[in-house]
This record gives C-alpha cells, sequence and structure tokens, in this order.
C-alpha cells in the first residue's frame, strides 16, 4: 500500500515539474502595433492605407511626386543623425517606457515633423552591453516602438516613421561601468529628408 501511494505522488510530482518547468514566462512590457496593423502587415498594401492617409494628393499643395508613406522610397533619401542629436531620449534599465521627463524631447521631434510635411524619421533603439545579443536587440525594438508610438499620440502620421533596432552594437559611450550603461540606453532619431 505505501508503495503504491509513493508511486502516485511521484508521478503527481514529475506532472507539476513538467509543468512548472514547460511554462514559458510572458514579456513584462510588449509595445503593441499602431491601430490597424498586424504583425507583417504592410500599410502600403492595404486599400485602407491610402483611405487614411493624410499625403497630399497630386495637384494639392506640397504634394512631392513620391509617396513619402513607402518606406522603399526612403531607403536612398539623404540622412542626417545629427539634427535630432539633442533630442536622443534615455530609458532605464531593462525598459521601454518613455520618462515622463524625456516627453519634451519627443515633442520637439514630433513639432518639427507636422512643420515640414516633406520629410520622415528613422527612429533607432539601443541597448547597453548587459545581456544577451538577441535580448538586446528585442529591447533596441520595444524602445524604437515606443517613440515611435509617443510620435503618433502627437499627431505624427504613422507611415512617415521607420524603426530599427542596433540592439548593443553602436555604444556612444564603451565603458563598462553605470554612467556607460546610462548613455547607452537610448533612442535616436535621424532625420530621413526628401530629396529636393
Amino acid at each position: 500500500m505505501k508503495v503504491q501511494t509513493l508511486a502516485k505522488l511521484l508521478v503527481f510530482s514529475a506532472v507539476l515539474t513538467l509543468a512548472a518547468v514547460g511554462c514559458k514566462k510572458k514579456p513584462g512590457f510588449v509595445t503593441p502595433l499602431p491601430p490597424g496593423m498586424t504583425k507583417g502587415s504592410n500599410p502600403q498594401d492595404s486599400d485602407r492605407a491610402g483611405a487614411i492617409s493624410s499625403e497630399p494628393k497630386p495637384g494639392e499643395a506640397g504634394y512631392t511626386g513620391a509617396p513619402i508613406s513607402d518606406p522603399n522610397l526612403r531607403k536612398d533619401w539623404p540622412r542626417d543623425r545629427e539634427f535630432f542629436k539633442n533630442d536622443t531620449v534615455h530609458f532605464d534599465y531593462d525598459s521601454a517606457v518613455v520618462r515622463a521627463g524625456e516627453k519634451s524631447k519627443v515633442s520637439a521631434v514630433a513639432a518639427h515633423l507636422k512643420a515640414n510635411a516633406q520629410d520622415a524619421l528613422e527612429v533607432e533603439g539601443h541597448a547597453d552591453e548587459r545581456g544577451t545579443e538577441e535580448y538586446n536587440r528585442a529591447l533596441g525594438e520595444r524602445r524604437a516602438l515606443a517613440l515611435r508610438e509617443e510620435l503618433i499620440k502627437l499627431g505624427v502620421e504613422a507611415s512617415r516613421v521607420d524603426t530599427t533596432t542596433l540592439g548593443k552594437d553602436r555604444p556612444v559611450d564603451t565603458g563598462h561601468d553605470e554612467a556607460a550603461h546610462r548613455k547607452n540606453r537610448r533612442g535616436e532619431f535621424v532625420l530621413e529628408m526628401h530629396p529636393k
């Protein structure tokens, strides 16, 4: 009788162990995609994108001849990495939340984009050296997407903002202390200028 009870207890313990080991931890913060977007979707591929776009049409003031919403057309546009250098947003450790003290920088970038409808923007997400390459790329992506969402909330057309992640590949400070890490946990804005 004791052997049978012990066997049941061992089987029950094994089932609990497998359940606990097999469960994945959910990420603490996931940046949702903008409304109307699904993972892998491209707004230029849908008829809906034309309906929601506020870009000037042929014959309207501000029409430049090329739809700004097509990032493939912007890939060869001149880039200015210095224009928004003072507006670099810094993040807390392991966080993609835009701090209240950094939102004025995002507002300044949004104001420029709204005043210059011909320009677009690339948001780069960066991380410090701690963590794996894969983890830091994902964190950089979440940071870039969080900044993009802030810009959209401030009235910037979503199709004018590209995002990219560089993880820990491009540190601004190569030190290994907290002061260096603080500088490297950032989101940078790169101005994409329409060729005149």
